[in-house]
């Protein structure tokens, strides 16, 4: 992966794991926590995607993917405090 490439995964995932945050009604986890949040939301989120059949693509493609799967994640995370 180039230098170019991290970046963008890394803007990327803060996007996801912030907007995530947001619309979870949470308090967030700063932006090293949002940015986590956003890039194992997107594996998640490519993982569910694909089991349902469905692909997005291009640059706003891969934000709704991770943005998705950081929403699961959050959701999951929160279920998981509360047990």
């Amino acid at each position: 992966m180039t230098l170019e490439g991290l970046i963008i995964v890394l803007i990327i995932g803060a996007l996801a794991g912030w907007l995530a945050g947001l619309v979870m009604k949470g308090r967030g986890f700063g932006l090293l926590g949002d940015i986590v949040v956003g890039i194992v939301g997107a594996f998640l989120g490519s993982f569910l995607l694909a089991v349902f059949g469905i692909a997005f693509y291009g640059l706003l493609g891969t934000l709704l993917t991770a943005f998705l799967g950081a929403v699961v994640l959050l959701f999951i995370v929160r279920m998981l405090k509360k047990a």
